[in-house]
């Protein structure tokens, strides 16, 4: 019988705002910065570190309704404390901020535990794989031919054999710019790597269709939210009508949002993203709802977060190395990992998730 651990005894939270390293935009909006609300929970001389990107009135939540669930909790005891989690945020309304709230104290408390019994998380989590796969993910809208050839062939040096461009832009009233921004990106990436698209609902059904029609001849691989990720009976009949595998779910809150999505045949694979499900706890649930229809699933942003629940995921496809993200968790991190090669290996040699905040670095970001 295991001695119990220290309870949590230290609850922070800080919120933090990042300018982008250029203007941004993909098919439904733009912005020039990046939010983050980063948890920190201490038992005797541990500390579990989470975050999600989310707005900074996130960082409230977690102070007035999940704080008093965690503290003077076991540590051990993650997905009782994720249920408590859950129920403390009903009145509040679970979709949206408050399971971004959720997601970032229950990676926290993954950390906290695994460093508690000194084992890298992957290895807490039990392990299916030693690397995964990774996709370069950006090709913003804003972006001019100079900037997307700079990132397509960064990406290519490294050997990432995977890109994603937004399209959609200005809400699908811009397609013939969609279609030569998609035929120009194949031209730089040449046939062997796969080309992977994101309208961000941008499109009305036939749009869409029409638009892949158009693009035939390149081969498009993946294509995400063709339409509103709400319209499940949309995402059907685009899935229906095109060779390229349809998929939508980061914006994901609970179980019940991706079994509707997976019945309706809506998708050929399912995102979940860890800092909007209810973090690594639910990720587990909701990857095992969609293998139950037998359907992968892909990893929405936050490389860094989910790298080693994807390794612990039996049915992954693979990771999203999303350019805002990777740029933050580099900058916020020490022990931040290199997608050379196409994949990222979860580190063996430290625990946790393997990441050491940067504090004195980042100070001149908070913004709570």
């Amino acid at each position: 019988m295991r001695e119990p651990p220290a309870p949590v005894d230290r609850v922070e939270v800080r919120a933090y705002t990042v300018p982008t390293d250029a203007p941004e935009a993909d098919g439904t909006a733009s912005w020039d910065s990046t939010s983050l609300v980063l948890v920190q929970l201490g038992a005797a001389d541990a500390v579990g570190t989470g975050w999600s990107y989310a707005p900074a009135a996130a960082a409230g939540l977690v102070h007035e309704l999940l704080e008093p669930v965690v503290e003077g909790a076991d540590p051990f005891d993650v997905p009782g404390l994720s249920q408590a989690m859950i129920r403390a945020v009903r009145n509040a309304g679970r979709p949206g901020l408050a399971s971004y709230a959720i997601s970032a104290v229950d990676v926290a408390l993954w950390d906290l535990k695994s460093r508690l019994l000194g084992l890298p998380l992957h290895q807490l989590l039990g392990s299916v794989r030693t690397s995964v796969p990774v996709y370069g993910s950006g090709g913003f809208t804003t972006y001019d031919q100079a900037q997307l050839n700079q990132q397509l062939e960064g990406w290519l040096e490294q050997g990432i054999p995977r890109v994603k461009i937004k399209i959609g832009e200005a809400w699908g009233t811009r397609p013939d710019r969609d279609l030569e921004r998609m035929r120009h990106t194949r031209g730089v990436i040449g046939s062997d790597v796969e080309l992977y698209v994101d309208a961000n609902g941008g499109y009305s059904r036939k749009q869409a269709i029409r638009l892949m029609r158009a693009a035939s001849a390149l081969d498009i691989r993946w294509l995400e939210e063709p339409v509103s990720s709400d319209d499940h009976e949309g995402l059907r009949e685009v899935r229906d009508a095109v060779d390229a595998d349809v998929t939508a779910g980061e914006y994901g809150s609970d179980l019940y949002y991706f079994r509707r999505l997976c019945q309706t045949g809506a998708v050929d694979c399912v995102q979940v993203d860890v800092t909007r499900c209810g973090g690594i706890t639910e990720w587990l649930r909701a990857a095992a709802v969609t293998a139950s229809f037998g359907l992968d699933v892909s990893g929405h942003c936050a490389p860094h977060l989910h790298v080693h629940v994807a390794a612990a995921t039996p049915n992954l496809r693979h990771l999203e190395w999303f350019h805002d993200h990777a740029r933050i968790e580099r900058m916020f991190f020490e022990g931040a990992l290199d997608p050379c090669g196409g994949s990222l290996s979860p580190r063996d040699d430290s625990a946790g998730h393997g990441l050491t905040l940067r504090d004195g670095d980042v100070v001149r970001f908070r913004v709570s």
